[in-house]
């Protein structure tokens, strides 16, 4: 009887989150969404263009084992808190923190977090949309080896006299071109396809480094400009209308991926290339980057401590069943990782086949390893233009969930913390966000904007989000908790059952102790941050430090000000 009153008050009190303004606040139309809109925000870039490419350049099957164990101990975990936290207060990341106050800066660091990748994870959805619009052509323009993109190759080839001769042709008929360079000659230069010189010399148009931005792409402008009327057109009336889109958008991907790992998995060398992906380098282990790579991986694919968990979460009904949630989309997110990995790899191992180079140095490592790898792969299939118009639509769709998450945190997070002023002008305040991180955007596609892109790739989700992530779990258990498990308490007013010793021993210490560790080893392991083989200047390693810090300076200087 006094359990029914308490979960009476507690709905009262999240049901009057609106009254400052008379309106009621939100709710999914149903469980359905809620769980489709975690499992389009988790399952996203990050696990079939992100996962991948750190795959690769950590060696492979070495970095699924560090994966995998971060997984358990702090990525399952911290999921199953923040989605817990969000549905029992029914605020935004800013506002559920009323109940540690003293601890409400680790909701604006969410919220920072939130926006830095807000800025450049839309760039990644304008190449998608570059590449669908390339797709119409009678031709796939990554295909040819003749246009005016591969001409330094050429070039290199005719200054070579000792180079051997190189096969010209637009395809062949396994749809693997042909026009490369021999790695063996004397300037060593590595096999380069034409989907990778399309990618390097047509899109990105490098300049000689970060501090060169040179001239601004209006072809990739536009596209960025179009992806953010996309994401506002889709939040404006808010959360309902995300809940709608995603019926369509979380599950289409997978109906692609099926496809192209059935067509990867028949082509010759594919068995190399997944036998890199499957067998770890034990000696790769005792690189600390490594398991940074795992540990940030997991935390930017689930969207732990971004906010997005909690903002979504707190739309429910007190009473959905987040533990049955936690274990379907963490569990699942992972998985198609893991899938999309074999997807990849398969290609990868028949692009090592096709130029006789092993599978580590077939491409460029970096984050554009999806957009040369895909590319080839759609490029094999039967009636080329309409699997690469899927495949780029599932790239769209896939990049368009989680940006709808993160711009929602940002949006929810000050209108639940400012209603009186926002909250009628929810739409003014969602465009007004959506402008200004397109404009900060605008760098980045720029001649030299990969420069940029990796900065804020590398360093927006780094430090930060590890410290953040471990200030969150202690305020949680030892905070809000104050020593008397309060937390737990509070979850069992919502299910009807206290969480296992799994949650309860990772929450209390493993999680803590794992990211205590992982933030000092790295720390005195790191290096400076490079791309391809260009090394970063020391001011842009600096400026992308303070980048990451921020997002987590925030809760000192706030408890400061609180106290």
């Amino acid at each position: 009887m006094e359990e029914k009153k308490d979960i009476e008050q507690v709905q009262n009190n999240a049901g009057d989150k609106g009254e400052e303004t008379g309106e009621k606040r939100e709710q999914w139309g149903g469980q359905i969404e809620f769980l489709l809109s975690c499992i389009g925000y988790c399952v996203g870039l990050g696990n079939v263009w992100r996962f991948p490419y750190l795959a690769y350049e950590n060696g492979g099957g070495a970095f699924l084992i560090p994966y995998i164990i971060m997984l358990c101990l702090c990525g399952i975990p911290l999921f199953m808190m923040e989605l817990s936290f969000g549905q029992f207060a029914g605020l935004g990341p800013i506002t559920a923190w009323r109940s540690v106050p003293i601890f409400k800066g680790i909701g604006f660091g969410m919220v920072t977090v939130s926006f830095l990748v807000c800025i450049y994870y839309n760039v990644i959805i304008a190449w998608s949309l570059f590449y669908l619009f390339a797709s119409f052509q009678s031709v796939l323009p990554w295909t040819l080896c003749d246009q005016w993109w591969n001409k330094e190759s050429y070039q290199n080839i005719s200054l070579n006299a000792s180079m051997e001769t190189t096969t010209q042709s637009p395809t062949t008929t396994a749809g693997m071109t042909t026009s490369i360079m021999n790695a063996t000659q004397v300037n060593k230069t590595r096999l380069v396809s034409t989907t990778e010189e399309y990618w390097k010399s047509y899109i990105l148009v490098y300049q000689s480094g970060i501090g060169d931005p040179g001239i601004v792409l209006w072809d990739l402008v536009l596209c960025l400009l179009l992806a953010w009327i996309i994401v506002f057109a889709c939040l404006f009336k808010g959360v309902k209308s995300t809940g709608k889109v995603v019926y369509f958008t979380a599950t289409f991907p997978y109906i692609i991926l099926i496809i192209l790992l059935v067509r990867g998995c028949t082509l010759e060398g594919a068995l190399d290339g997944i036998i890199f992906y499957v067998k770890p380098d034990w000696e790769r282990l005792k690189d600390s980057t490594v398991w940074t790579a795992a540990a940030t991986q997991i935390f930017y694919s689930l969207g732990v401590s971004f906010g997005g968990l909690l903002t979504f979460a707190s739309y429910n009904k007190f009473n959905n069943n987040i533990y049955r949630d936690t274990l379907i989309v963490s569990l699942g997110n992972c998985a198609t990782s893991v899938f999309a990995g074999f997807v990849i790899f398969s290609v990868i191992g028949h692009m090592a086949f096709k130029v006789g180079q092993n599978v580590e140095d077939v491409i460029d490592q970096g984050p554009g390893l999806a957009f040369i790898a895909y590319p080839q792969a759609v490029a094999l299939l039967p009636v080329p233009q309409l699997w690469s118009i899927l495949f780029f639509f599932m790239l769209l769709t896939l990049g368009l969930d989680s940006q709808f998450a993160m711009l929602e945190t940002v949006v929810t997070g000050f209108i639940d913390e400012f209603p009186t002023l926002l909250r009628k002008r929810k739409m003014h305040f969602t465009l007004f966000i959506a402008v200004v991180a397109f404009l900060l955007g605008i760098l980045l596609v720029t001649e030299g904007g990969m420069y940029w892109f990796n900065l804020y790739n590398f360093y927006s989700a780094y430090y930060g989000l590890l410290a953040l992530s471990l200030v969150m779990c202690l305020a949680i258990n030892w905070g809000y908790g104050n020593y008397r498990w309060r937390f737990n308490t509070d979850i069992k007013l919502m299910l009807g059952f206290e969480p296992n010793w799994y949650f309860k021993g990772a929450w209390m210490f493993v999680t803590p102790a794992a990211l205590i560790f992982l933030i000092i080893y790295d720390a005195i392991n790191s290096s400076p941050i490079t791309y391809s083989d260009y090394k970063y200047p020391k001011w842009a390693n600096d400026l992308g430090i303070c980048m990451s810090v921020s997002c987590v300076a925030v809760i000192p200087i706030y408890a400061a000000w609180r106290v």
